[in-house]
């Protein structure tokens, strides 16, 4: 071979050679640091989100169960990348923003605040609502046909209350809910502790507790009901993946992968994953991948 021949092929090599890194895939060199806070929910979408991220083609590291205080210090400050938030979290306890009861509403405000004042962007919210309410003894709801916030009011004389210690004196609690519905004379109230709330109910010490929408054990519907909240008292904390800005920048692809995942979740699909877990008692990460895998 000449030197002129030689000379070609090795132009030929420098110019194809570049192109074909190009096209090996522009997530390669991407590490996306996932976040979640600290309990049980969190943990599993946090997981669902690294799953689909990996599937997409990006090498994640995971830094789940950051106590709740922390997790926006954390994604601000770049120590995660992403992590999944609530809409009335971050209207009220990030923003410190008074409570507004349109989900379409909270969702305008968190985004746009959240883009202005921290460079994040909350991506598509899910139809996941972890709210607050009250959850209520299935035989006792069939027996005064309570459905509802309004027909709990009708019926307070007859129910015993199992509280945390705070419902009965913070505005977002009781008094807050007798503006709106109306006096709520119950029966009595007692103080248990968080943890024991639905034992106190299985054990017919107490008829209602103070409860999220989508705790574990609303899975067991022979056992509780989850009332509706039919004023709409309690704010939306609808989910959505929040991400860094900058990060949605280079890789815009991974707003797909993740609004697909919100997509896919709504309340009754956060109990019965929740309840896979705290009550089946089945590891995190296997729950997450049987349900990501269920997506495809």
């Amino acid at each position: 071979m000449n030197g002129k021949k030689l000379c070609a092929l090795l132009l030929l090599a420098a110019l194809v050679l570049p192109l074909a890194a190009c096209g090996a895939g522009k997530t390669e060199s991407a590490v996306i640091k996932v976040g979640s806070k600290d309990f049980t929910e969190s943990l599993i979408i946090g997981e669902i989100y690294a799953l689909a991220l990996e599937d997409a083609g990006y090498t994640v590291e995971r830094k789940m169960d950051i106590a709740g205080s922390l997790v926006h210090t954390a994604i601000t400050q770049g120590d995660i990348d992403l992590y999944p938030e609530y809409t009335g979290t971050g209207l009220m306890t990030v923003l410190q923003m008074d409570m507004i009861s349109d989900p379409d509403e909270v969702y305008r405000v968190v985004k746009e605040e959240y883009a202005k004042q921290f460079a994040l962007t909350w991506l598509d919210a899910s139809q996941l609502n972890n709210t607050n309410g009250f959850a209520i003894r299935r035989e006792v709801a069939d027996e005064y046909g309570i459905r509802t916030i309004s027909d709990l009011q009708k019926n307070a004389d007859k129910i015993r209350v199992c509280s945390q210690g705070e419902f009965e004196y913070r505005e977002d609690g009781l008094p807050g809910l007798e503006k709106l519905y109306g006096p709520f004379d119950f029966q009595s109230i007692n103080v248990y502790d968080s943890g024991i709330k639905y034992q106190v109910l299985e054990n017919d010490e107490a008829d209602l507790c103070f409860g999220y929408s989508t705790d574990a054990q609303l899975a067991q519907t022979d056992k509780f009901a989850y009332l509706e909240d039919d004023l709409h008292f309690f704010p939306p904390y609808y989910l959505a993946p929040v991400v860094r800005s900058e990060l949605l920048e280079a890789h815009p692809d991974i707003a797909e992968v993740l609004n697909k995942v919100s997509a896919a979740l709504d309340t009754p699909t956060a109990i019965s994953l929740n309840a896979k877990v705290d009550l089946d008692k089945r590891e995190v990460d296997e729950v997450a991948k049987e349900f990501y895998d269920s997506l495809s």
